[in-house]
């Protein structure tokens, strides 16, 4: 099974991008306030949003947004069906590397749900 440490990996994200976010704080604003808009409750729900971004996340192979949104779905209040229905639909639209990601993003769920307990 994956050892990858996504709560580290969230951390290290963090932790590299602070020099940018000084260096370039306009730009990052910016593109918090389109974050903040985008995922913000409307005609989709924030959980759905969330879904619809870590499926994006999962079929352009990327890490990081596998873990800011897991996190994200388990503040939610996402449920492991909710997720696995998604990933289902991701490796449909993605074939077999999205299913490579998809069992990151399962691994990463049980990892920090065992953190979150509600």
């Amino acid at each position: 099974m994956s050892t990858f440490d996504h709560a580290g990996l969230i951390h290290n994200i963090n932790e590299n991008l602070a020099p940018f976010r000084k260096a370039q704080p306009d730009a990052m604003r910016g593109f918090a306030q389109l974050a903040q808009a985008s995922m913000a409750e409307g005609a989709i729900s924030a959980k759905h949003k969330e879904l619809i971004a870590l499926a994006i996340g999962v079929s352009q192979h990327c890490s990081g947004c596998i873990g800011f949104h897991v996190k994200a779905l388990l503040k939610l209040g996402a449920t492991r069906a909710e997720l696995e229905e998604m990933l289902a639909v991701s490796v449909y639209m993605g074939g077999g590397p999205s299913l490579m990601y998809a069992a990151e993003a399962l691994k990463a769920w049980d990892t920090m749900a065992e953190g979150h307990a509600a």
